[in-house]
């Protein structure tokens, strides 16, 4: 009777430890799903709060004016992590596309985008309203 009793709980061990191995499985592939979407959200927020920080103190709006387009590419890859590519497209309030060279720090192809919307204005008497285009992938 007592080799019975190991035996069963034996089998009940066994079973335990493969419901767990399974349910492993399933709540693992849940949180991968999961990832991308609060990576893209991520993104989005990291894009914005890049954004606000450069126009804190109206900075961005003034090199805007002055056309310092490498003054905003060393900004914004100051500002966001290495790992993070981003092109960035300014647009007066008539939309016609001001930057005439590239404000960007790596090629985004292949990658998955998100794209961040900006409205700036300059702080100088002429008011001035620009709309600000940020694309952003993770470097893989």
């Amino acid at each position: 009777m007592i080799r019975n009793k190991k035996a069963q709980v034996r089998i009940l061990e066994a079973f335990l430890a493969v419901l767990l191995i399974f349910s492993s499985f399933v709540v693992s592939d849940s949180l991968f799903t999961s990832t991308n979407i609060s990576r893209n959200e991520g993104l989005e927020s990291l894009g914005m709060q890049a954004l606000l920080t450069l126009d804190s103190e109206g900075v961005l709006g003034k090199m805007i004016e002055e056309g310092n387009w490498t003054g905003i590419r060393e900004s914004l890859k100051a500002v966001l992590p290495s790992s993070v590519a981003f092109n960035l497209t300014v647009y007066d309030d008539s939309g016609h596309k001001l930057n005439d060279a590239p404000i960007s720090s790596n090629v985004l192809e292949g990658s998955e985008l998100v794209c961040v919307e900006y409205l700036c204005a300059s702080r100088n008497p002429r008011f001035n309203c620009y709309v600000l285009r940020l694309q952003l992938a993770v470097i893989k």
